[in-house]
């Protein structure tokens, strides 16, 4: 997920750059790897690299002893090369065919997509928009037919509606939204749940299929767990505390073993507008969430986001959310006990004694990493005795050490801080600010951490840390030798005895992003990794079934780094640990999300988000983009058509395992 900072100025609604809202002086990430860098010195392997590259010349670099990373690489495919136009591109030897785009009908009885005359009630059955996480449930255990399941984060009305912007000499403006364009925006939120199976080696969509679904931003959701039915969930709609309309801003996400689909809740305070009244009591708790953020215009139509007439209605927001996708009639479910914060991912393994572990990153600079243990355990024999195991557990919070242990704080109520001395009556007050019962713990300030993906080959879990541009000039060491760090890095979490229940860990250095031909930066790749191959900010990712890591990006830019975003084969092991190749990559202004393998590992299915947001800064366009002069038109190139998110498969064109 990216910052969403506009390229248009609207009419009193601007996405500005988030600023950090944690307040706490827990330790950073950076000033931790700094003193664990600075007591162990020249070390092996990637912390090695990252202290010696900010000294060293790239020169010197290239003619050290090479780790002969090539030959003992997991990968083996044609890179792609590195750069930014229109078009999306695939390694040498692969298919990358579009399988869903903006508008194309998901029921059965939804009307084809027409973007000059779209409605609230076309768009409820028609595909969503910007579509961020991918997951797959396979149907009679088959990699060849399948549930797909698209999480649909965010929109971008200067890209959806025609007649929107207006140029005024060097300035472009976003006009007001109508209240229909608001509900539009709405309905192409949440998620959907579509049936798709492979004929001759190609995706097709099951349209007639009982199990295709829409999940928008007023399907109706039930609350559970220790916040459900508090008085701060209740609202003049809803006097329990325990029904809600709509998911919001699903960013990534996960499934469960059972076969559920858990949609995260990530910058749902963007949504709310309006101020509190003065002196409420919601007041800290909202503003640690950097809330309300205005971004939209939602609160003109809806009185449920406008804080000063509802102020707990976004209490109900920030959650996982729990959908069986085998039954459309089901009701969601608001799984609170994982916490309520800016969610990244929601993924999942099942610990040696049966618990199930999810983890999930709080998306914000300066905030943290989590996991929620299950009271009890999985039944692979008994599905119905799993659909309720996300109500009970235990939520933990990263503490990272210096001398490379680590520490899972529980975040329960009556344990250390969390007392009614600071105001905390229950667990559903601790649930209900996550944020700053994790700041009273002592948990480590992260640089933005997204995606976080179990591995249980390995037993290592990876975590996604994009970047912090915030980082000072009193921050820069050696191994994030940079100011305002725009490139990220990924952590490699051990933890104890294999167990991913544990309590404790160590943790390391997987990579120091960023392009390492330019000393100063500190990038951490071997030195098998090609001009093409090296990335910044990391976001997504996914393990296959082999154990591999791969990485999709966020925030690659043609004046930032020269290349588009786009998804990255990364070994983590060996002699090629540290080794990325480039394998596909995205048309300009678009994000790389959502990588999805399937389980035989011949189809990757990947999400295109907000292609063509952008295109100032690369030659081929050199103005801003909006509806009616694009950057791209990505993937119909149609100029009936706008530029539309999209779903691609990849598949090997011989039929074969992908990467291999």
């Amino acid at each position: 997920m990216n910052d969403q900072t506009p390229t248009f100025k609207t009419q009193g609604l601007e996405h500005a750059e988030f600023d950090p809202t944690n307040p706490s002086d827990n330790p950073t990430m950076g000033e931790l790897i700094s003193r664990r860098f600075s007591r162990r010195g020249f070390l092996k392997g990637s912390l090695a690299t990252t202290a010696i590259a900010a000294t060293v010349s790239p020169l010197a670099l290239m003619t050290a002893e090479k780790a002969h990373a090539q030959e003992g690489s997991a990968f083996n495919f044609a890179e792609v090369t590195a750069g930014v136009d229109a078009d999306h591109h695939v390694a040498e030897g692969y298919n990358a065919d579009i399988l869903f785009r903006w508008g194309d009908p998901v029921l059965a009885d939804a009307p084809a997509f027409d973007p000059e005359n779209q409605t609230a009630a076309a768009q409820a059955g028609q595909f969503g928009y910007n579509n961020d996480f991918v997951g797959y449930v396979p149907l009679e255990g088959s990699s060849e037919h399948g549930l797909l399941l698209v999480n649909h984060e965010y929109t971008n009305p200067h890209l959806m509606f025609p007649g929107l912007i207006t140029v005024e000499g060097e300035e472009v403006v976003q006009g007001p939204l109508s209240e229909e364009q608001v509900n539009i925006e709405l309905m192409a939120h949440g998620g959907t749940v579509a049936e798709i199976r492979k004929v001759d080696g190609k995706w097709e969509h099951v349209r007639d299929s009982q199990y295709n679904r829409r999940i928008t931003g007023e399907t109706e959701m039930e609350i559970t767990g220790p916040a459900a039915g508090h008085d701060r969930l209740k609202t003049s709609e809803d006097d329990t505390g325990t029904r809600v309309r709509g998911t919001l801003n699903n960013c990534a996400g996960g499934t469960t073993p059972w076969g559920t689909y858990l949609m995260a809740e990530e910058n749902f305070h963007g949504y709310f507008s309006g101020e509190l009244p003065e002196g409420h009591p919601e007041a800290a708790n909202y503003e640690r969430l950097g809330a309300p953020g205005g971004w939209y215009e939602w609160a003109n139509f809806h009185d449920r986001f406008d804080v000063s007439k509802e102020p707990n209605e976004m209490n109900r927001f920030g959650y996982v959310v729990e959908v069986d996708p085998f039954d459309p009639n089901s009701v969601p479910k608001k799984r609170t006990a994982l916490g309520r914060f800016k969610h990244e991912g929601a993924e999942s393994i099942v610990a040696p004694d049966g618990r199930v572990v999810f983890y999930s990153g709080d998306d914000e600079r300066f905030d943290y990493v989590y996991k929620f243990v299950t009271a009890g355990t999985y039944n692979p024999d008994d599905r119905a005795a799993n659909m309720d195991l996300l109500d009970e557990g235990t939520l933990y919070v990263a503490r990272f050490a210096e001398d490379g242990s680590m520490e899972w704080l529980p975040v329960v109520y009556g344990e250390g801080p969390l007392t009614e001395e600071n105001g905390f009556a229950s667990q559903a007050d601790v649930i209900i600010e996550t944020r700053r019962a994790a700041d009273l713990l002592g948990a480590t300030k992260m640089d933005r951490p997204e995606d976080i993906q179990p591995n249980g080959t390995n037993g290592r879990v990876y975590v996604m840390l994009t970047n912090n541009t915030r980082r000072t000039e009193d921050q820069i060491d050696a191994a994030n030798p940079r100011a305002e760090n725009a490139f990220g890095h990924i952590i490699e979490i051990i933890e104890a005895d294999g167990d991913f229940a544990a309590t404790t860990g160590t943790w390391e250095v997987l990579l120091q992003c960023g392009d390492p031909s330019i000393a100063e930066v500190g990038a951490t790749f071997s030195t098998e990794t090609s001009e093409n191959g090296w990335f910044g900010m990391p976001d997504n990712a996914a393990v296959d079934s082999d154990g591999r890591l791969w990485v999709s990006t966020d925030g690659n830019s043609p004046s930032d780094t020269g290349r588009t975003d786009g998804l990255w084969a990364v070994d983590t092991e060996g002699e090629a640990r540290g080794t990325s190749k480039l394998f596909y990559r995205v048309p300009v202004g678009a994000e790389m999300c959502g990588p999805q393998p399937t389980p035989d590992l011949t189809t990757f299915f990947v999400a295109v988000q907000h292609p063509a947001d952008g295109g100032e800064d690369w030659e081929g366009h050199g103005r801003p983009s909006y509806y009616e002069d694009l950057s791209t038109r990505w993937p119909d190139f149609d100029p009936a058509m706008p530029v539309r998110p999209s779903v691609v498969a990849i598949t090997k064109a011989d039929g074969g395992k992908i990467g291999v």
